[in-house]
């Protein structure tokens, strides 16, 4: 069986991401972070989401990204931007965008992928992360793809590293879509930026929209609480 390195969250892409690699018949070895993001509580429902599939490994890998303070997904002092719909988010770089991150866990992702012996790894980006996040976007896995296999032994011997984006050309509603076909039990999830202490989602914030429009999008309720 071939080996998968998957990178998790706890939140609705990476979750469905799980899934369809599952479904693909892959051995899975999950990697997750703790950075200190405000939004901690995803790495709760990781934890006990991944039980419901057969994962042979799940590390959880503690990071101090403490330097990248502008992201409000990690300074307090920064507000997470809320909003009434979704048309109202606005097509720049967010202020939640935190610097250099997906690039950071990639690497660690290559590194885990090469240690273990396996040539695939998977992120859950998708369209809409395209058109907001730069580290998200189908040049920036192509290119750290070619330096995978440029900057590591398996690469060089001829153990090619593929970097696997299976949501990349699709919109929320059709991820969800994706999901629910394969059995994906949404309420273990959670995407908000922003959750209460009770971890309630805001339901006002960009990811928490987003999600519900999806849900709506599939003629399905968000099985997650919101706090409105």
């Amino acid at each position: 069986m071939k080996k998968a390195v998957i990178l998790v969250s706890g939140g609705l892409d990476s979750s469905t991401v799980l899934a369809i690699v599952k479904n693909a018949g892959f051995e899975i070895y999950a990697i997750s972070f703790n950075y200190g993001q405000n939004h901690l509580i995803e790495i709760e429902k990781i934890k006990q989401f991944i039980k419901n599939y057969d994962v042979a490994e799940h590390k959880i890998v503690n990071l101090d990204l403490s330097a990248f303070s502008t992201s409000a997904l990690i300074n307090k002092s920064v507000d997470v931007p809320k909003h009434e719909k979704v048309g109202d988010i606005g097509s720049d770089v967010p202020v939640t965008y935190v610097p250099a991150r997906n690039t950071i866990f990639m690497s660690y992702a290559l590194g885990y992928a090469e240690v273990i012996g396996a040539q695939d790894i998977f992120i859950g980006a998708h369209l809409t992360d395209r058109e907001n996040y730069p580290d998200c976007r189908v040049e920036y896995l192509q290119s750290f793809e070619a330096m995978a296999n440029l900057a590591t032994k398996a690469g060089t011997e001829g153990a090619k590293i593929s970097i696997h984006a299976p949501l990349i050309d699709m919109e929320k509603t059709e991820v969800v879509a994706t999901g629910l076909k394969l059995g994906v039990d949404y309420s273990g999830t959670i995407s908000c930026y922003d959750p209460s202490p009770a971890a309630e989602s805001c339901g006002a914030c960009n990811a928490c929209l987003i999600r519900l429009e999806a849900f709506r999008g599939n003629n399905k309720q968000d099985p997650i609480i919101y706090v409105r």
